[in-house]
């Protein structure tokens, strides 16, 4: 039986334990953003045997939609026991967030089962990070302008310390006002997410970083390792009206905190046409795409 709950800081040690073992390269496989954005879709964690599970149950079609299991154990027994969980309501068990790794996992267990979905919304850009800091080359031409037009402003970078927290929520909240976040779920969510961040930084252990001119801060980041090879970028914001401050943030705080990784992830762009163009501008490596897979009828695999 899977008894799912609200996500604690207290829960951190033992799925830090289980994302370890799995060492899986997605976003969503990061205590800190589970913690962050439990809201966004109403997600609840269960603990099963070895395996940590994420459920979101504000879903669209009203499933439960579960995370592929992380951890170590009987993966086809803990797929059972997420299939009954769905068959007792009703509803078809969907699984997200395959990935070209989990994929063949779940398909050698139960071949011909699941119907996939390729979600290109959600899937993650990750960069090398060595290609993403040196910027070289004729194809990053307009980033290193873009970068130098910004270094003209005089910015300091500095790392995020417990002093800059109201600020950096404050420049954030700003943002989100001026825009009208208010009216979108998605923008409410990060709100959320940002504070929750900046209420836990230190016990989640995240790195940041900010630039300032003239003592006005004009741009932060917050990220955190992932998995053993990859870096993840959580939030990044920047000021407009200072030509630059975007790229210049995202290189300075990849040079920083990220350059003992192999790759960056910069997460995904959730098929905002304006981020996914920005995104792309910086060539990712690879799309670390996800599918979601679907069996209509869970019962019969009991």
């Amino acid at each position: 039986m899977l008894n799912f709950r609200k996500i604690t800081l207290a829960d951190r040690p033992w799925i830090q334990e289980a994302l370890k073992q799995s060492d899986f390269m997605g976003c969503e496989y990061s205590f800190a953003n589970n913690l962050a954005w439990c809201r966004a879709a109403d997600s609840q964690i269960c603990q099963y045997e070895n395996f940590y599970l994420t459920c979101s149950f504000d879903t669209e079609d009203g499933a439960p939609h579960f995370s592929y299991p992380c951890g170590s154990g009987d993966l086809r027994k803990a797929i059972l026991a997420m299939a009954d969980f769905a068959a007792e309501r009703q509803k078809p068990l969907v699984i997200f967030g395959l990935t070209s790794q989990t994929l063949p996992e779940i398909q050698a267990l139960f071949p011909g089962v699941f119907t996939l979905e390729n979600n290109r919304d959600d899937a993650d850009y990750l960069y090398r990070t060595a290609d993403f800091v040196a910027l070289a080359g004729k194809r990053y031409h307009k980033k290193r302008n873009h970068i130098a037009q910004f270094s003209k402003y005089g910015a300091v970078f500095s790392e995020i310390t417990p002093n800059d927290f109201d600020e950096c929520i404050t420049f954030a909240a700003e943002s989100y006002n001026a825009k009208g976040g208010y009216s979108d779920a998605s923008s409410v969510a990060e709100q959320y997410a940002i504070h929750t961040f900046f209420q836990n930084f230190e016990a989640l252990e995240l790195k940041g970083s900010l630039l300032r001119v003239d003592g006005e801060l004009v741009a932060f980041s917050i990220g955190e390792p992932i998995c053993s090879n990859t870096f993840g970028v959580h939030i990044e914001k920047a000021d407009t009206r200072f030509h630059g401050a975007y790229p210049a943030m995202a290189q300075a705080f990849a040079a920083h905190f990220a350059m003992d990784y192999t790759y960056l992830n910069r997460e995904e762009d959730l098929g905002i046409p304006g981020l996914r163009k920005s995104k792309l501008s910086y060539y990712p490596e690879l799309l670390l795409e996800k599918w979601t897979a679907t069996c209509d009828t869970p019962e019969k695999l009991l």
